[in-house]
């Protein structure tokens, strides 16, 4: 069975409560569950890790590597700022999406650059949650894609 990780960066801990107006009002508990609920329709194992600390979502992909199939990744303020995170997904080489909630290309002007969209296969924002399961829904076909030609 396919698995596939989905990493939440800093702060995500705190939506529910924090800016609903630019985040929304569900909580990563919430969130977490319609992503299990979306991995249990499509056949496959999701591993869901968030942490505040940057040096501990760079373990976490590096331990990934060999281990999953496929990464979703929410990087949140680290998308603009960790060249660590962005080194780390590059060394892992995993297929992976960058998932924002809010639409960051609408948004303040240093947070309209990510640093580790060029590692990505690709980058869902602005759809609240549903960026979460349009991610897992590309990087799914993708996987799937790529395991079929074989």
């Amino acid at each position: 069975m396919k698995k596939i990780l989905v990493l939440h960066g800093p702060n995500l801990n705190l939506l529910g409560s924090r800016e609903n107006e630019i985040y929304g009002d569900l909580t990563l508990a919430e969130i977490n569950k319609r992503i299990k609920k979306f991995a249990k329709e499509k056949g496959f194992v999701v591993d869901l890790y968030q942490s505040n600390h940057e040096g501990e979502l760079v373990t976490k992909i590096q331990e990934a590597k060999g281990t999953v199939d496929a990464m979703v990744i929410n990087p949140a303020a680290y998308t603009h700022t960790s060249i660590a995170i962005r080194d780390a997904l590059a060394a892992a080489k995993i297929p992976t999406v960058e998932v924002h909630l809010s639409n960051i290309y609408r948004r303040e002007e240093f947070r309209q650059k990510s640093l580790t969209a060029p590692i990505a296969l690709g980058v869902i924002s602005g759809f609240g949650a549903t960026s979460y399961l349009l991610g897992l829904q590309a990087v799914w076909e993708n996987i799937s894609q790529r395991h079929k030609v074989r």
